[in-house]
Formats: structure tokens, C-alpha cells, sequence
């Protein structure tokens, strides 16, 4: 079953003294972009969970993100408990006088800068620390985080797989709608070849009438190449082979994204190579329904895993 790169997941938990919100954003891109935004003072956390993000999980994890822009952003809160946040006064004054600096260097330039609130110096890195933060690592912290973070990404992939089944319908009924078109163009094809033969007969007999000492032979020939320059047949045996290797897609268990976009690129080739072969209104019609869907699918693929 295709998935969609589209998705959200939150999850917030509080433990010991500590309250922690993880949020999961999901959308279209070419490749697989793992944007972390994380606290500071945990390290190996990143490399954790880039890794849980893009391999198999758990038993209800059939497999980690392949494709796609995803942002995860952890928010990490100690409260009133051991792990307390204590201000650490050498680091108050540093983070002062470097206040200090920038606003005697503002009014040297001609400028007014509005003076920080305390909560913003507070916010100031190494301003606030924990007594208990040097010890999260030794405490399990990180692996406490990182297995967490399965929980996130289970529901980050449900939701991913929910808006697959949605495109799957929608990709499916497409490809329903190309291959009945391509069935009329075979069929107005077959009609037009008459329709052609008459035409080609026709011209035959007035060149010959105009123009008596010509070569039949070469009037064969450079009719012989106008059929076939108008011959679709090649090309509705392509759409066709095109609908079944997307139909064969939409049922892989693997991300099927790039493959059905280039497979839209080749429905659109062979849906123009078709509209210049036309020749008739009918055919001409049936070819320019054939791009308006297949536009149509491009953009829904677009948004498959």
C-alpha cells in the first residue's frame, strides 16, 4: 500500500521531574530531508534518532521514512524536582555585558535598541542550567528520549499510510480513466485507418492525373511513410503497458513515489506523441482528455512516499 509524505504527530510526557513535547512534521520532497531541532546537552540524541527515523522499528513497523521533508522538534522542560533549572551566575554576567556591548555599539551606529526582558537573558544559552543536566546521559536520558520517540513515528507512519489509502483511490480511479481513453483511442485509430486508405487513394489518383510520368514505385514509398508517421498504434500499446506497471505499483510494498512520477512523465510523452499523430477531431479530443488526467495524476503522485 503506497503512502502519502504528508503528516503530523505530537506527543507530550511528563517523568520524574521532567516534561518533554515532541512534534512531527511531514511534507512532499524529492528525497528523504531530516530536519532535528533538539535541546542542547544531549548528546548522541541526534544520531539516535535519525537512525530510528529511517530504519524498521518495532514488529508494528514494517519500515522507517524512505522520502520526504520531515522536521522533528523536541521540547524539553525540567521542573521542580533534582533536575531543577538553576541560573549560573558566572554565565548571568557574561550574558549581561555581551547585552551591554551590542547596545553601546547600537547607540554608537545611531540606533535604539529596546532593552531585553529578563525572560529573554534567562532564554540565553548556558544562562540556565540543571544541576542534575552534566548526569542526564549517565541517567538514561537520551535512551529514555530515543526510544520515545517510536511512539511519535508510529503515528507520524499511520498517518502517512490514512492519506495513502486516500491517494490510492484516487490514483487507481486515474488510471481507470487513462486506460478507458486509451481504449476509445484505439478504437477511433482503427476507424480512422479507413478513413485514411480512402484519402490516401484519393491524392493517389489526382497525382497521377496531373503529373503522368510518375514514379509509382516512389508514390508508394513516401505514402507507405505517411502511414506510418500517423500510426498510433505503438503509442496506445505504450499507455497501455504504463497503466499496468502502475497498477503493479500501487500494490509494491515498497515506496512506489519516483517510480510513479516517471511513469506520469511517459503517459504524458506518449499522450502528446499521440495528440500529433492525430489527424481526426475524434482522436485529437481524446488525446487532450488523456493529458488533462494524466496531469491529474502527476500532481497526486507527487505527494506518494
Amino acid at each position: 500500500m503506497i503512502q502519502s509524505m504528508t503528516a503530523f504527530a505530537a506527543r507530550d510526557q511528563i517523568r520524574d521531574g521532567l516534561a518533554w513535547a515532541w512534534e512531527m512534521r511531514g511534507v512532499n520532497g524529492r528525497g528523504l530531508e531530516l530536519r532535528l531541532k533538539l535541546p542542547d546537552g544531549l548528546p548522541g540524541l541526534e544520531a539516535a534518532l535519525r537512525a530510528r527515523l529511517t530504519a524498521g522499528l518495532t514488529a508494528r513497523l514494517t519500515a522507517g521514512l524512505a522520502r520526504g521533508n520531515v522536521s522533528l522538534v523536541l521540547r524539553l522542560t525540567r521542573g521542580d524536582g533534582p533536575g531543577a533549572a538553576e541560573i549560573d551566575p558566572a554565565a548571568l554576567d557574561r550574558a549581561l555585558v555581551a547585552v551591554q556591548q551590542v547596545q553601546v555599539r547600537a547607540a554608537a551606529l545611531g540606533m535604539t535598541l529596546a532593552p531585553p526582558t529578563a525572560a529573554e537573558v534567562l532564554a540565553m544559552r548556558g544562562v540556565t542550567g540543571s544541576a542534575a543536566q552534566d548526569n542526564a546521559v549517565d541517567d538514561g536520558l537520551v535512551s529514555l528520549l530515543a526510544g520515545d520517540v517510536e511512539h511519535v513515528l508510529a503515528d507520524f507512519i499511520a498517518m502517512r499510510r490514512a492519506e495513502g489509502q486516500a491517494l490510492h483511490g484516487i490514483i487507481v480511479a486515474q488510471l481507470e480513466e487513462i486506460a478507458a481513453l486509451t481504449d476509445a483511442a484505439a478504437g477511433l485509430a482503427a476507424a480512422r485507418r479507413d478513413d485514411a486508405r480512402a484519402t490516401l487513394r484519393a491524392a493517389l489518383r489526382r497525382v497521377f492525373e496531373d503529373v503522368p510520368e510518375i514514379d509509382e514505385a516512389r508514390v508508394a514509398q513516401e505514402l507507405a511513410l505517411i502511414a506510418v508517421k500517423a500510426d498510433v498504434t505503438e503509442e496506445i500499446d505504450r499507455l497501455r503497458a504504463h497503466v499496468a506497471a502502475a497498477r503493479a505499483l500501487l500494490g509494491d510494498a515498497r515506496p512506489a513515489g519516483r517510480r510513479l512520477d516517471f511513469l506520469a512523465q511517459e503517459f504524458n510523452r506518449e499522450a502528446n506523441t499521440l495528440c500529433s499523430k492525430a489527424q481526426s477531431a475524434g482522436l485529437t479530443q481524446v488525446g487532450l482528455a488523456l493529458k488533462a488526467v494524466i496531469d491529474q495524476l502527476r500532481e497526486q503522485v507527487q505527494n506518494v512516499e
